[in-house]
């Protein structure tokens, strides 16, 4: 004998439920996208001229894993014709300079571990070289952590997304060069630069946690009103 089955019909109250569910879904990957973006080494501006000073800011909100980071190692790539490191508070500098007593690398070590979720910056004052036009400058950078280390040197290949690789190294586009009132003096370009460098890397760290704090807010609101449906329908049944 042949039985048929009744469709199943979902009440109101488990309509809720799976509304609810599939809200707090998306709430989860909202937080997550921002999260995943900002968990790289940013360098500002992207996009630099050669033959012409220009301030670059290297900034991150994230460990090695959790782990507190305890120093930015940043390699200087070829093109970059001079290199001054800003002083800033609670870094302390260290040059590695080549023939030509121009830093090949530096490191910058914190006076204090800084954990993660906490936005942090160091800076550069470099000029590209006069030959450097439609090149792109990448900067290898190694993360050091309390508990290990992140080395950021991943390059995009023709047409490849940087924010798909795990670990992609910050990258500068250099332009065609531009003649300046400060050329050759990356000390006078640092401070005329410091005010601009000091807005931008507040306006990307409240940007970040605005993002963070929607997202999460956001997960909040729908997990809470999820927990309260099931209670009723449980006080119910």
């Amino acid at each position: 004998m042949t039985t048929s089955r009744t469709p199943r019909r979902h009440t109101p109250r488990r309509r809720t439920v799976l509304t609810l569910a599939g809200v707090a879904a998306g709430a989860a990957l909202a937080l997550a996208a921002p999260l995943a973006a900002s968990a790289h080494v940013h360098v500002d501006p992207a996009t630099a001229p050669a033959g012409a000073n220009e301030t670059l800011t290297f900034s991150f909100a994230h460990g090695c894993d959790g782990s507190p980071t305890t120093a930015l190692v940043i390699d200087i790539p070829d093109g970059v014709a001079t290199t001054a490191p800003v002083v800033e508070g609670g870094w302390t500098i260290q040059r590695d300079l080549g023939a030509d007593d121009q830093p090949t690398r530096v490191t910058f070590t914190s006076d204090q571990p800084i954990e993660s979720g906490l936005q942090a910056s160091v800076s550069l004052v470099v000029a590209f070289s006069e030959e450097a036009p439609n090149t792109t400058a990448v900067f290898p950078i190694t993360q050091e952590c309390v508990d290990g280390s992140t080395a950021w040197t991943q390059v995009a290949a023709a047409g490849e997304d940087p924010e798909s690789l795990d670990s992609p190294a910050p990258t500068v586009a250099v332009g065609d060069a531009v003649a300046t009132e400060d050329d050759g003096d990356p000390v006078a370009a640092a401070d005329a630069a410091a005010a601009s460098d000091a807005s931008s890397a507040a306006s990307s760290g409240a940007a970040d946690s605005v993002a963070r704090l929607l997202a999460g807010g956001a997960l909040a609101v729908a997990v809470a009103t999820l927990v309260v449906v099931l209670a009723r329908g449980r006080r119910k049944a």
